[in-house]
């Protein structure tokens, strides 16, 4: 078992909290964007920037819910089938267009308006065309059936006036087809979040460039910018600054000023070479730097004030890894914070642990996991390979994370452990 020893950091503060960090998300952040209308075929994935509300009943009208013969209940024998001419036929798009006479069953299709009678109500029940019997002009309807059976009420899904989504509200496949059936061509939503992103670094190098020895390729900002690409973003790459204290101050107030939000991964630690930090603290302040989690403590969040305005960074860290997981958890809803969204709890999963584990309390461990399925059909969480902040190969087999609370000092295997999987975060 590898020796649990003090954090590395340890001598030069109080590391703060995953949860005290995200509440402090919450109480400070708001969405900086402005509001914009956009066609019905763009609002994918964009947030509502206003309550949108329901400007007709979904469905419209009374129709029916199958292919079948409606009726009049009170024409129907309780006990016995009962035999009525067929005198009409209603198809979707193809209302019928007299009224629906008393002792008479209507020939009608899945979601063609349900008749109007002659002096009031029309035919109120709906037969599945499978439970009848149809010769020439009549057909024969069996007893048992309920009243309004088979038959959707307008407005069943959504009355006129309702509300359809809130605001802060990101628009998924689903809801743009709810707004569809409700007659919207245009939602107003948040204006993309503009976020520069870049590297630091004198030895990092973009994917295609000579590796000379002590070089590494950029992993972290070719990751970061796929994730930022499903999120409301608009990105700027700035690409992979050098460890030069006064370029990197001028790269970040030139960005600044025309970006709300700045991404850097790498520089935020404590090493001569990291430069990030006093940086941020030279143009603005740190709200944080580094938190109680594994892996990822060298996280800042800063702000830096140019031309009249503040503009907050995130410094991410630098081990692939270590970035991966401290965007899904901290970064992520940052940003949709920034970008006017309602941010909802996380999802966790309560599966079996699959290894033993021992922690140092204090902080919040995050394990890189796969799911398998046990005897009994549970699901097992199995550490998807070695659990260094430099592999990203592990997140790459994982799918989610085991979160061990401050509080916990040893998992044995088949404990009930929570799991985030990563499509709750992606």
């Amino acid at each position: 078992m590898t020796q649990l020893r003090d954090d590395c950091f340890a001598n030069d503060g109080a590391l703060m909290p995953l949860a005290e960090a995200l509440a402090l998300l919450d109480e400070r952040l708001i969405a900086v964007t402005d509001a914009m209308s956009v066609p019905l075929a763009e609002a994918h994935g964009k947030i509502t920037s206003s309550a949108v509300l329901a400007m007709h009943d979904v469905p419209p009208h009374d129709n029916s819910a199958v292919d079948g013969y409606a009726v009049y209940f009170d024409d129907l024998n309780k006990d016995a089938p009962t035999r009525l001419p067929v005198g009409a036929r209603a198809a979707a798009g193809h209302p019928l267009d007299h009224a629906a006479k008393r002792g008479e069953a209507v020939r009608i299709f899945t979601g063609a308006p349900m008749p109007h009678g002659e002096s009031g109500p029309g035919p109120d029940t709906v037969f599945m065309q499978e439970d009848c019997a149809r010769d020439d002009d009549a057909v024969e309807l069996p007893p048992g059936i309920k009243r309004g059976a088979n038959r959707r009420f307008a407005g069943e899904d959504i009355k006129r006036g309702a509300t359809a989504f809130e605001p802060g509200h990101q628009l998924r496949a689903e809801d743009i087809g709810l707004l569809a059936s409700l007659g919207a061509n245009e939602v107003s939503v948040h204006a993309p979040l503009r976020v520069a992103l870049f590297s630091t670094g004198d030895e990092v190098r973009d994917p295609g460039e000579e590796l000379e020895p002590g070089a590494i390729f950029d992993a972290n900002r070719h990751a970061l910018a796929a994730l930022l690409a499903g999120l409301p973003c608009q990105v700027t790459d700035l690409g992979i600054l050098k460890d030069d204290p006064a370029a990197l101050k001028d790269a970040l107030v030139r960005a600044a000023s025309h970006n709300d939000l700045l991404i850097t991964s790498g520089g935020v630690s404590v090493g001569e070479e990291d430069h990030v930090k006093p940086a941020v603290e030279a143009l603005g302040s740190l709200t944080l730097w580094r938190l109680a989690i594994k892996p990822g403590r060298p996280v800042a969040l800063g702000q830096i004030q140019t031309d009249g305005r503040t503009v907050p960074i995130v410094g991410l860290p630098g081990n692939p890894a270590a970035v991966m997981v401290t965007f899904l958890l901290f970064a992520r809803p940052l940003i949709l914070r920034l970008a006017g969204a309602h941010v909802a709890p996380r999802k966790h999963f309560q599966v079996r642990a699959g290894f033993a584990q021992a922690k140092k309390p204090g902080r919040r461990e995050f394990l890189r996991c796969r799911l398998e399925n046990g005897e009994d059909g549970m699901p097992i969480a199995v550490k998807a390979g070695r659990q260094g902040a430099g592999m990203l190969s592990t997140v790459v087999e994982a799918d989610g994370l085991v979160e061990l609370a401050e509080e916990m000092t040893y998992v044995e295997a088949g404990t009930l452990v929570p799991f985030l999987p990563f499509n709750e975060v992606r």
